[in-house]
């Protein structure tokens, strides 16, 4: 990984330093660009607020080899990851990669792992076009997520998503905060429980409705008939000042867990923050940047070596904190929370 770092930061050289602490202080502000919108606070406070959850370590066990395996919307997977949507290669990242390697890697190598990648969507047309052509080449192993455009494209690109053999389709509804999209002619926004309910049924496929940060609209997303949410702030980068996931998914696994799958993403850099999110109620959990970095300095084998270092990371915190396998995660694992 020391390696594909390296090389991640040289070719991502002006758009991320790739840190050594991916916490958004470096690259407040920079969207386009990795980094946080304005202040660079909601970034910040994804990190801070997983941060100050710590665990209780218990070492009078038995347990050597924790099983991490899971399964969520029907896929089996080696352990509770997704990498995130994340695209826009020329203007996110340096363009030093072409897309199309670019979603490969992250696609292939998910697969390889035994976990499972998502695609995203935006201008230009290779983003998305890219990414369901890799799901497609992989037999529909990965989740497309389509932003919330108006009317005709997003019908457009769910029949698309859908035709791609993907099994599960997402919509970044935290994405309609994007602006930039608007200003280039492309708007993107909010949906209603009834347009919800209207596209849901029309894809046919599972749904992910991601964006979720308070306990009311993930009510609104199962009532619209989502199969899962992912509680996410966009990786702070479509409103400043909001908290971190951490801080809101506990209330919202209180009311919702259950009913549907419950994703987390926002500042999970390591094994261990995966444990925390698990504890804090998630089913499973989304991993953005650093697949990223990992992409861009490795391509697929990057990828496959961060997958493994993070399953590692999580075996570790398991043992560590006396917790047998996935199934068993609770929030009395966690310091103050039993």
């Amino acid at each position: 990984m020391k390696e594909v770092r390296k090389t991640a930061r040289d070719l991502m050289t002006g758009y991320c330093r790739v840190c050594p602490v991916c916490n958004g202080k470096a690259c407040a502000g920079e969207v386009p660009g990795m980094g946080g919108l304005g202040t660079g606070s909601a970034f910040m406070a994804n990190v801070q607020a997983l941060a100050k959850i710590t665990f209780n370590m218990r070492l009078v066990h038995e347990i050597t080899e924790p099983d991490t395996s899971t399964s969520i919307l029907g896929m089996n997977l080696s352990m509770p990851v997704m990498a995130a949507p994340i695209g826009g290669i020329s203007f996110n990242m340096g363009g030093k990669r072409t897309e199309e390697e670019y979603i490969k890697a992250i696609i292939d190598g998910s697969k390889q792992a035994g976990i499972i990648g998502c695609t995203g969507d935006g201008v230009p047309p290779v983003i998305h076009e890219s990414g369901l052509a890799a799901i497609t080449a992989a037999g529909g192993h990965g989740i497309p997520f389509i932003k919330p455009w108006e009317d005709a494209e997003l019908y457009e690109k769910l029949a698309k998503a859908k035709d791609s053999g993907a099994t599960i389709v997402g919509m970044d509804i935290d994405a309609a905060g994007l602006i930039t999209l608007r200003k280039m002619g492309r708007p993107v926004s909010p949906k209603s429980v009834d347009t919800l309910r209207e596209i849901i049924a029309r894809t046919g496929v599972k749904f992910i409705i991601k964006g979720i940060m308070t306990p009311e609209d993930a009510a609104l997303a199962l009532q619209a008939g989502a199969d899962a949410i992912v509680v996410s702030n966009h990786g702070g980068r479509v409103l400043d000042h909001t908290p971190g996931t951490a801080e809101v998914l506990p209330a919202i696994a209180e009311q919702m867990k259950g009913k549907l799958g419950i994703i987390v993403d926002g500042g999970i850099r390591a094994g261990a923050d995966v444990l925390k999110m698990l504890a804090l109620g998630a089913d499973a959990v989304m991993v953005g940047r650093p697949f990223s970095i990992a992409a861009m300095g490795g391509l697929t084998e990057g990828v496959v070596a961060y997958s493994e270092t993070l399953r590692t990371e999580l075996i570790q915190a398991m043992v560590m904190t006396g917790t047998e396998s996935v199934a068993k995660i609770s929030p009395a694992l966690l310091y103050g929370k039993a």
